[in-house]
């Protein structure tokens, strides 16, 4: 009967924690928060809120719970140093340390890291720390996308064509970025479609999990600003219709030798998730980027489909032996819809900006399972805070029935509440289907 520490707080934790608590070893969930989950709560023994940036109080904690291992969630406590704070009191996590998380949390680390070691994937790109240079490197390599060097929420990058047209209005972004500190990265702009594979890594085995497809955009035909995410899909052959075999392979291949390039690197091995954000073009599979931690809504995708038990996950992790562990998924489809605020992602002065603190009903959600994220639980019922509020899952043996199982959990959240209807739908994946078709002509 393991006692285990959740770090986190959102609808990704609330998955964790659920895959968690099916587990036969019975375990002690421990859940350090910075804002009450109530799904989490439900599911603990013992839940403390506070600062992730306070380590000292997350390792009091730990240590008062005689914690046998950590889970991390999000990429704030790993940015901020959890994992080396818990093992330097003698708990392992799963999530990487500090230095390693740079995976995520300095883009020009991982690029350089993957030029150094000569892993395919790359796109042209350069790092800037100011503004010489930037232009003549604009010009010289086409379409482009910008990057601030750090963590952004998912909400950092700007594409050309989608969030600006000129290169004197990417020059502007540039400055602005640069103003506001830190580098900057300009990337040459990949045409293709991209998906998200999350591997279960131990520093030297890496596994794959079922593929899914997120949509980053605020409203339906990809359109509006950038989000965390809106909603994700995945299909029953834990693949995506659009994808080639070797598209998938090529990701798994970047993947293996970004693991093993880090442990040369800094000789420290991976123990974590690696989740490779990744876009199918007509030259193969190309990196968009890595995340040190389970995707956000991604992980409510596969974590419920997942049959091996998840602290038998963690633990060959832990122990460098996934390879001895055979990891079984659901042959189901899943589509996820995030119901977010109706001001969210709008301006300040929008009229839908005060539904950012609005109280919610819930009703009969059906089959749809939910997945609590920024809500706060409160003596009079549930309320809205500025971000994403619940993450609504259908699991179906088809993508249409999945689909149809989150459209109904949907609506019975009653406020101010939107989402997007398109996810999921046979149109969209019809569009990506034409769109690679193209492509792969072209090609």
């Amino acid at each position: 009967m393991p006692n285990i520490l959740l770090v986190g707080n959102g609808a990704r934790e609330h998955a964790m924690a659920e895959a968690i608590s099916r587990s036969l070893q019975k375990p002690r969930l421990f859940s350090f928060m910075k804002a009450n989950n109530p799904g989490m709560a439900s599911l603990s023994v013992k839940i403390q809120l506070g600062s992730y940036t306070n380590l000292q109080t997350i390792t009091d904690f730990a240590l008062a719970n005689k914690i046998d291992f950590a889970v991390i969630g999000p990429e704030d406590p790993l940015n901020n140093g959890v994992v080396d704070a818990l093992a330097a009191r003698g708990i392992p996590s799963v999530g990487p340390n500090k230095s390693l998380a740079r995976l995520e949390t300095s883009k020009s680390f991982t690029r350089n890291l993957v030029n150094k070691y000569k892993i395919p994937g790359n796109p042209q790109f350069q790092v800037f720390s100011n503004s010489a240079g930037l232009e003549d490197f604009m010009h010289r390599i086409g379409n482009i996308v910008i990057k601030p060097d750090g963590l952004t929420g998912g909400k950092g990058v700007m594409v050309q064509g989608d969030h600006f047209t000129t290169k004197e209005e990417a020059l502007n972004l540039c400055r602005q970025m640069l103003k506001e500190g830190g580098s900057v990265i300009v990337e040459e702009k990949f045409d293709g479609e991209e998906f998200s594979l999350q591997c279960l890594c131990d520093g030297k085995t890496v596994v794959g999990t079922p593929l899914v497809q997120d949509h980053k955009r605020r409203f339906d035909g990809d359109c509006g600003p950038n989000t965390g995410g809106m909603g994700s899909y995945s299909f029953p052959d834990h693949s995506l219709p659009f994808l080639k075999p070797s598209h998938i392979e090529e990701g798994l291949d970047i993947t293996r030798k970004l693991a093993a390039a880090l442990h040369t690197e800094t000789g420290s091995l991976y123990k974590g998730v690696m989740y490779g954000g990744f876009i199918a073009t007509k030259n193969g599979t190309k990196l968009l980027e890595y995340n040190a931690r389970f995707g956000d809504p991604e992980a409510m995708n596969i974590l419920p489909l997942l049959k091996t038990d998840f602290v038998e996950v963690c633990r060959h992790i832990l122990e460098g032996t996934l390879d001895r562990l055979k990891i079984d998924f659901d042959t189901k489809a899943t589509v996820c819809k995030y119901v977010v605020p109706k001001g969210y992602g709008l301006p300040a002065n929008h009229p839908d900006a005060a539904s950012t603190s609005a109280k919610i009903e819930l009703g009969d959600a059906g089959a749809a399972r939910l997945y609590f994220s920024s809500v706060d639980q409160k003596e009079d019922g549930l309320y809205l805070s500025t971000s994403r509020a619940i993450g609504i899952v259908g699991i179906a043996d088809t993508l249409e029935e999945a689909r149809n199982i989150a459209e109904e959990g949907v609506k019975s959240v009653k406020g101010p509440v939107a989402y997007r209807q398109d996810i999921g739908t046979q149109a969209l994946i019809q569009k990506r289907m034409d769109h690679m078709k193209s492509i792969l002509k072209e090609g």
